[in-house]
């Protein structure tokens, strides 16, 4: 296996843009048939070839099998089964709500494709983020090119490869390479693009996508914070946390990326960690087989003198290993927000932990920063878990897990704000991909109701009109609403048992009338 990725020649690719785009003005993707045929192509490619995406994952990311199997290889191909089970329903028309004034003009929502569709996909999980959009945009009728990143030369050159192999290439193919690519490829105008990576080139995009009129789905990041409750389940957030940091060396977009946490309980959660990895690493994570490595020389630089640079203390790891790219994991207590470790997302296997005083301050610090991808908590208090709930955005809110939602059934994943935009997995991803085009088909006999709308107009058409088209409105408010107040549990449990009293006193009058 190459790890040296072969670019593909900049002369070329206009070349294949337009032939994808000829291919798809001929029709040839829009067949259902031929759209299962090729998705199911595409689960074959991946389910052939599992040791081959190992090897390559290994080769560029240093990533354990299980890592490799978790969190890319098998989870892409249950994602493309998915696809290609479901999406025949999701492509049928759909009719718009029922309305007596225009139900005669069959009012249809068609579901099209939107073209020549163009991935941008990251180093971090380039099967997971890349085989089940394919599948995505395949199933919504559309052409693809796929522009995989080049700091994973391994798999960039298996995918070009197996590509090519399995797939229709006048419908879908691979550009390989880096700058100078996908600069080339944002010159063309796009049914539509999707970036997966950092902010600074999703400006970039977005820009380039407003020159052509191109639509753009961005998936960002960003720093996911983790509150912890000092009543949550210790044990289990320790483990899950402390996973969810170290998964592929932190190199995730939702990873944990600080923990927020009472002053006064901080000792305790970091003695919990500190057991726990233990537990994890018993010998060393650097041993064989264990722990991911940074991506790039560059990566490892950027996250180890984010280590070097702090002013909190370390408790666990530290060590590093520039030759192998190796970062242990890593957690700093009494981190203040003007840390380095707080000026960026730290995309690496180190984990800050910031004290505060009370939710408040925490909650303050969030949301006066950038919206995340993910918003983490851990508490087995329902009060505590809403307020975090109720009181931040972000892409998405999850209590007592970390980083495995991207991968659950039925669940869109995307960002708010500077985290991203749009949603894909699943009919999410198909409807990103998808066109929603009106319809209507109009009988002649209609011109007897709507004759008013043609000239000259006059005060009986006028009349005419208003009898059609009325519109009622509920009473005039008189005044905004009254906050709702909630009693908390007592409350609850008593309007519970006073409930119960009276269904138990009605009952026992029923029986004495029988």
């Amino acid at each position: 296996m190459s790890e040296k990725l072969v670019y593909t020649p900049l002369d070329e690719i206009e070349k294949i843009y337009n032939e994808l785009k000829a291919t798809f003005a001929s029709g040839k993707s829009r067949a259902i048939p031929y759209r299962k045929y090729q998705i199911l192509q595409l689960a074959y490619m991946v389910k052939d070839n599992v040791k081959l995406f190992e090897d390559a994952l290994a080769a560029d990311l240093g990533r354990p099998q299980i890592e490799s199997r978790m969190m890319d290889i098998d989870t892409s191909i249950g994602e493309v089964k998915d696809t290609l089970t479901s999406f025949e329903k999701w492509a049928k028309p759909e009719n718009a709500p029922f309305a007596l004034n225009y139900a005669a003009m069959r009012p249809v929502i068609r579901k099209e494709p939107k073209g020549l569709i163009l991935i941008i996909s990251p180093f971090n999980y380039p099967i997971f983020l890349t085989i089940p959009l394919i599948a995505s945009a395949l199933a919504a009728g559309n052409a693809i090119i796929l522009k995989p990143s080049e700091n994973t030369p391994a798999t960039s050159n298996l995918l070009a490869n197996l590509v090519e192999k399995y797939l229709d290439t006048s419908l879908v193919r691979v550009i390989n390479g880096a700058v100078a690519e996908t600069t080339k490829l944002l010159e063309f105008p796009w049914g539509h693009i999707l970036y997966t990576g950092g902010g600074k080139v999703g400006k970039i995009i977005a820009a380039a996508g407003a020159k052509t009129l191109s639509p753009v789905s961005l998936e960002l990041g960003g720093k996911s914070p983790v509150f912890v409750d000092p009543k949550c389940d210790l044990k289990v957030a320790a483990k899950r946390i402390l996973w969810g940091k170290t998964a592929n060396a932190g190199q995730t977009c939702v990873a944990p990326d600080y923990i927020i946490v009472p002053q006064d309980f901080q000792g305790e959660f970091v003695k919990a960690l500190q057991e726990v990895y233990q537990e994890f690493y018993p010998d060393s994570a650097s041993a064989p087989g264990q722990m991911s490595r940074l991506v790039s020389p560059q990566a490892f630089t950027r996250v180890n003198n984010l280590i070097k640079n702090t002013k909190g203390t370390i408790v666990i790891g530290g060590e590093t290993d520039e030759a192998t790219k190796f970062i242990a994991p890593t957690i700093v207590k009494d981190v203040t927000p003007d840390d380095c470790l707080m000026s960026e997302e730290i995309f690496g296997p180190v984990l800050p932990i910031m004290p505060v005083s009370n939710i408040d301050e925490g909650l303050a610090y969030v949301n006066a920063h950038d919206h995340p991808l993910s918003v983490y908590v851990f508490s087995q208090d329902n009060e505590f878990k809403a307020k975090i709930f109720n009181n931040t955005q972000s892409g998405s809110i999850v209590a007592n897990e970390t980083i495995i939602h991207p991968g659950v059934h039925g669940l869109p994943f995307g960002g708010i704000g500077p985290s991203g935009s749009g949603y894909h997995t699943g009919k999410y991803g198909f409807d990103m991909f998808t066109h929603l085009r009106s319809s209507l088909d109009t009988p002649g006999w209609m011109d007897r109701l709507l004759s008013f709308r043609y000239p000259p107009y006059n005060a009986a058409k006028l009349k005419a009109m208003g009898r059609l088209i009325r519109v009622s409105l509920p009473a005039r408010p008189t005044g905004p609403p009254k906050p709702q107040v909630s009693g908390g549990k007592f409350t609850k449990w008593f309007t519970f048992l006073l409930a119960l009293v009276l269904a138990g006193g009605l009952m026992k009058r029923q029986l004495k009338i029988v």
